[in-house]
């Protein structure tokens, strides 16, 4: 849990003493995610003074423009986010290899697998020591504990590049325990690396602020990427079964298509669409306007999430939501506090917990009031990223570090409500 205070960009402590400037490289996947989801905390890192380059493919005119509007200056490197093809990610590590040894950062931050892989690989080699991996989700690889076929190759090899590229790793950084486990049962991490428990990305509580329910029939509102393994069909036969009882309500998608083997493709969503069962947006950079018109968020995934930030935001707009007990995602809603946790692959639960707020006008803003408070008190982003460069020697001084988990060897002391957990034994690849 983080503590309740809440340190600004302006309150930033500064760097730390004697070391001066720094170069920052942090690496993505999507380029789009870095104006999304990291653009606050390399923000705080200028505020800091130091200089941040940020790397990914694929970028588009209005993320580049945003990037180095805010003095970061984006670098774009050849990766394909979700294949398999060796000669592609070699090409990326070369690429990535040729960066670092070109600009010489002091400290590299990579989220999400391929660059978590392939950036650490590429640090290793060139003989960095300051990279620090963020793990945001373990995702497909890792959904389902006895996986088969494809899913279980997928693993295996996932598992054994991590262990690999991941050798020097001292320090990282995950977002719930379950990965945690799993980063540390199939070592994929080495066992003395410290591992520190981070709540997410954290909610702009600023700029998501809370908002009136609309009025009308209330609005359910799935916001992601459009995967089977994110709950869509299961939505789907929750809005058919509350349909055929008589009820008004509209059940609305918000997200793109995706080239992820578990994707649902565009013509089936338009015939949803067309049918209508569901109203699909598409994809937005912008999803205030959405959560502004809608009474409750749905996510009803089977995916092991990180902790999504399309919860996080809903929340911090005041908006309840319903989801699963998958890793990432109950925890950080709380049953009956923040919204409704039902367990995962189970339509009819989902559809009672959608049934709760249509019997009763007035629980969608209770509930969402409690889910405002719960993530201010949790998961605001200016005290996570204040968290994460503090970690990272990036930041000293000024307010308080908020608490986390920290686990490993090299674990510091750390207060009694904190928790620490011991490397378990490796397993085999599986």
């Amino acid at each position: 849990m983080i503590a309740s205070a809440r340190p600004g960009l302006a309150e930033a402590g500064g760097a730390m003493p004697g070391q001066g400037r720094l170069t920052v490289l942090v690496i993505a996947g999507l380029a789009w995610s870095l104006v999304n989801f990291r653009l606050d905390l390399m923000r705080r890192m200028l505020a800091n003074g130091h200089r941040v380059l940020a790397a990914a493919p694929d970028f588009d005119p209005e993320t580049e423009a945003a990037l180095r509007a805010a003095g970061i200056e984006p670098i774009t490197v050849p990766m394909n986010r979700t294949g398999l093809n060796p000669v592609q990610d070699l090409k990326t590590l070369s690429a990535l290899r040729q960066l670092i040894r070109a600009r010489r950062p002091d400290v590299i931050l990579p989220y999400t697998m391929k660059p978590i892989v392939w950036g650490s690989l590429a640090a290793r080699l060139e003989g960095h020591q300051r990279c620090y991996p963020l793990f945001t989700g373990l995702g497909y690889a890792f959904s389902d504990p006895d996986p088969r076929g494809k899913r279980r190759l997928v693993r295996r090899i996932a598992i054994g590049l991590h262990r690999h590229a991941l050798q020097s790793t001292r320090l990282g950084f995950y977002y719930n325990a379950a990965e945690l486990n799993d980063l540390r049962r199939f070592g994929m991490v080495p066992e003395l690396a410290r591992m520190v428990a981070i709540p997410g990305s954290g909610a702009d509580t600023d700029r998501f602020a809370p908002q009136p329910m609309p009025a009308g029939a209330p609005v359910f509102l799935f916001i992601a990427r459009m995967l089977r393994s994110k709950g869509l069909e299961d939505l789907l036969a929750a809005t058919r079964t509350l349909r055929a009882e008589g009820a008004r309500f509209r059940a609305e998608l918000l997200g793109p298509t995706d080239s992820n083997p578990d994707a649902i493709d565009a013509d089936t969503l338009r015939q949803w669409h067309a049918a209508g069962e569901v109203t699909w947006h598409g994809a937005t950079r912008d999803v205030r306007p959405y959560l502004a018109k809608c009474h409750v968020l749905v996510l009803p995934t089977r995916l092991r999430e990180g902790v999504p930030r399309t919860i996080l935001e809903a929340m911090a707009s005041a908006r309840p939501v319903i989801t699963t007990d998958a890793p990432g995602c109950g925890e950080t809603v709380g049953d009956g506090e923040g919204g409704f946790v039902v367990p995962m692959g189970d339509p009819a639960a989902l559809t009672a917990a959608m049934r709760r707020f249509l019997n009763d006008p007035t629980l969608a803003a209770q509930l969402g009031g409690q889910a405002r408070a719960r993530v201010c008190r949790n998961n605001d982003v200016h005290l996570v990223n204040r968290l994460l460069l503090t970690e990272m020697g990036l930041e000293s001084g000024g307010t308080k570090v908020p608490q986390a988990a920290s686990t490993g060897a090299n674990a510091r002391a750390m207060p009694m409500a904190w928790t620490r957990t011991s490397p378990p034994e490796k397993e085999a690849l599986q």
